[in-house]
């Protein structure tokens, strides 16, 4: 699996809104590489993202230019990165199907993932930094799992939602419940709605119901409630990318989103 890039005449953007609503700010913009998937620093500082397979860091009070964040032999990475809410690590998924853990300011990694032939995807990863939740993948022509995991390469444990494709698993604030996108509700293709599962397992709440497809669910660090991220309904004979393949938004003291311009739908995974 490669990473994308910009078509000819893309250029990728990114903005800032605050989380309570009111107009966003464009904040850097380049035709250079895209970028994708912005999270914020712990101290509100700077912004990583990924592009051309590598972590970029942006400073947010003078977006001037991007900082490649150097790790050592990181294969290339993709989209799916988290930061530990310590601001310590980060950690990465990589066009390997492995997950990496390293220091947000670069340096040596540590493959965190089984090596069990799967495809790892990460999206969740608990206060204390020592759980990881993650969509695993036999192949690309097979639903998602959700697996929560210890990390240091040991087997994650299944989390029972059903055997429909899942997204986007995230921990809230109190590590209480685990927040995802499922098409566990619906018979059409691709419809991806908001749910979310207690710490643990147990039965599957929804969230809401609603004719656009939502998904990706980012709990703020300080409460339970997550905002949603609808988007129109998918077309019938397709499943649609995570908001992460044309943009993401991983709230702190603000919202985000960082996209190529004339961005379309690509590979659903």
């Amino acid at each position: 699996m490669d990473y994308r890039q910009l078509a000819p005449g893309q250029r990728s953007e990114v903005w800032v809104a605050a989380a309570g609503g009111g107009p966003a700010t464009l904040l850097y913009e380049t035709s250079a590489i895209l970028i994708e998937a912005p999270n914020w620093s712990a101290d509100g500082a700077s912004l990583f993202l990924n592009g051309d397979g590598k972590l970029w860091r942006l400073d947010v009070g003078s977006p001037s230019a991007l900082q490649e964040v150097v790790f050592d032999d990181l294969p290339a990475i993709n989209n799916d990165h988290v930061l530990s809410r310590d601001g310590r690590w980060v950690f990465l998924s990589a066009t390997d199907g492995h997950i990496y853990r390293g220091a947000v300011t670069g340096g040596a990694v540590t493959r965190v993932s089984p090596d069990d032939g799967k495809w790892h995807f990460l999206h969740g990863v608990t206060s204390d930094a020592t759980r990881l939740a993650y969509v695993e993948l036999g192949g690309f022509d097979e639903p998602g799992r959700l697996i929560v995991s210890p990390g240091g390469g040991a087997p994650g444990s299944l989390v029972d939602i059903g055997p429909k494709h899942i997204d986007g698993p995230e921990w809230s604030a109190d590590d209480a419940w685990i927040y995802f996108n499922t098409e566990g509700f619906t018979t059409e293709p691709g419809h991806a709605q908001l749910a979310r599962i207690a710490d643990g397992g147990g039965s599957v709440e929804r969230l809401l119901a609603s004719g656009t497809v939502d998904w990706f669910p980012h709990p703020r660090p300080t409460d339970a409630s997550p905002p949603t991220s609808p988007s129109p309904p998918a077309p019938s004979a397709t499943r649609p990318i995570s908001t992460s393949r044309c943009g993401s938004s991983r709230p702190r003291t603000g919202l985000l989103r960082s996209r190529p311009t004339r961005c379309s739908a690509g590979r659903a995974r």
